[in-house]
């Protein structure tokens, strides 16, 4: 029996949701599984990915064998790096509490390096949508805005013009 980690979709009709699963190779795609291992939305940007680490490296250690997508999904957590480093420390190339200490050094820029990605991915899309914005559009809001300054510059000689007047009045009485 040999067995794979892979994908298996759930969602609608062009809108694809997968678990990714252990699976035998001979189950159907969307059938029978030994394990879920955590689910990857695609739709999202950047893609939602949520897994068990432990569990993905317990099946890889176990001879596992991941399909293209699986293997770029556990390379992208870090699963993969992982069972890299647990490989060296049964080599004994150096201990247990170095490994998770490299990989936590490199958890932490890869997150920040994700984070980084969402947000140029943002400002991308404000940038292009304000860029899209039709002509009229432009000119409505350019209108609104000398509204404002209009109404903003009469409220300041409004605000000016009842304290003059009360001076005057003071200075005749006097």
């Amino acid at each position: 029996m040999s067995v794979k980690i892979r994908l298996q979709r759930h969602g609608s009709k062009k809108r694809p949701f997968y678990f990714i699963v252990v699976a035998n190779t001979t189950a159907p795609r969307d059938g029978k599984f030994i394990e879920k291992l955590g689910t990857y939305n695609p739709l999202t940007v950047p893609a939602t990915i949520r897994m068990n680490r432990e569990r993905s490296l317990h099946w890889l250690q176990k001879g596992a064998e991941p399909t293209n997508t699986c293997r770029r999904i556990l390379s992208f957590k870090g699963v993969l790096f992982l069972k890299h480093l647990m490989r060296g420390v049964t080599l004994g190339l150096f201990d247990e509490a170095t490994a998770m200490e490299k990989f936590e050094q490199w958890n932490g820029e890869h997150e920040q390096l994700v984070a980084r990605r969402e947000e140029a991915h943002r400002k991308h899309k404000a940038d292009k949508r304000h860029e899209t914005m039709s002509e009229s559009v432009r000119k409505v809001e350019a209108k609104n805005a000398e509204r404002q300054i209009a109404i903003d510059a009469a409220a300041e000689t409004a605000d000016d013009a009842p304290a003059s007047e009360s001076t005057e009045g003071t200075e005749q009485e006097g």
